[in-house]
């Protein structure tokens, strides 16, 4: 073979190696924002779900205009997109969701927080 020749393969597989990396990049960054996005969908879920119990009559089984007596659903806790925890008081929850994926940072998980009063939710990423 000639030079022309070789060079040209030495090319192509640098080429090659530059696509394939920066592929895998893209695969990790669309897989955290994606599980980013489920743990958000999640905690509005939940937060939707204690602003029902806040307002349905405690003859009901449910708060009566408190959040106190609510916890996450049995089976909600942890799902395919990360776990849940609470923290209930009379006129709000904090919920707080830790995805399964690495967030910005690169070595600690996609984290967000939802503040769930009885007329809204507040979420933010913390990662």
């Amino acid at each position: 073979m000639g030079q022309q020749q070789l060079l040209l393969i030495v090319l192509g597989v640098i080429v090659v190696g530059i696509a394939v990396v920066v592929g895998i990049n893209l695969f990790n960054a669309n897989a955290t924002t994606a599980n980013r996005d489920g743990v958000i969908s999640d905690l509005n879920n939940l937060g939707a779900m204690a602003q029902q119990y806040y307002r349905k009559p405690t003859s009901m089984g449910g708060g009566g205009n408190k959040f106190t007596g609510w916890s996450i659903p049995t089976g909600l806790d942890s799902t395919a997109n990360g776990t849940y925890s609470a923290t209930v008081s009379a006129q709000s929850v904090t919920l707080v969701g830790t995805g399964n994926e690495k967030g910005n940072d690169g070595t600690n998980k996609v984290k967000a927080t939802a503040t769930v009063s009885p007329n809204s939710i507040s979420v933010t990423v913390n990662n």
